[in-house]
């Protein structure tokens, strides 16, 4: 069998066939993954490429919903302060749109 790798942080890791569920946001036509990628980590136990690689592997296996606060990373401290959201931005920035 064949599976598709990638390299993360430095491993190969094998990228699984994933069938997720999809729950309506709220009243929208807004369809979200049942699965979150949380970022609490990130800026503070991870660095800006641990974050891209770790939205880019939710994306490819189908995550579209990604966790994320103005406290964020944890614990909070002005120097880190806005780092997930900052990660998050510059991931976006060089990804297609729909």
């Amino acid at each position: 069998m064949n599976i598709p790798c990638r390299m993360v942080s430095q491993m190969r890791v094998p990228v699984p066939k994933v069938d997720l569920e999809f729950s309506s946001l709220g009243n929208s036509d807004l369809r979200v993954s049942n699965i979150c990628l949380g970022s609490m980590t990130w800026g503070k136990q991870n660095s800006e490429r641990e974050a891209h690689e770790q939205l880019s592997l939710a994306a490819e296996v189908g995550v579209n919903f990604v966790d994320t606060a103005e406290l964020y990373p944890v614990a909070p401290e002005p120097s880190t302060q806005g780092l997930t959201s900052q990660y998050i931005g510059t991931w976006l920035k060089h990804r297609p749109r729909d």
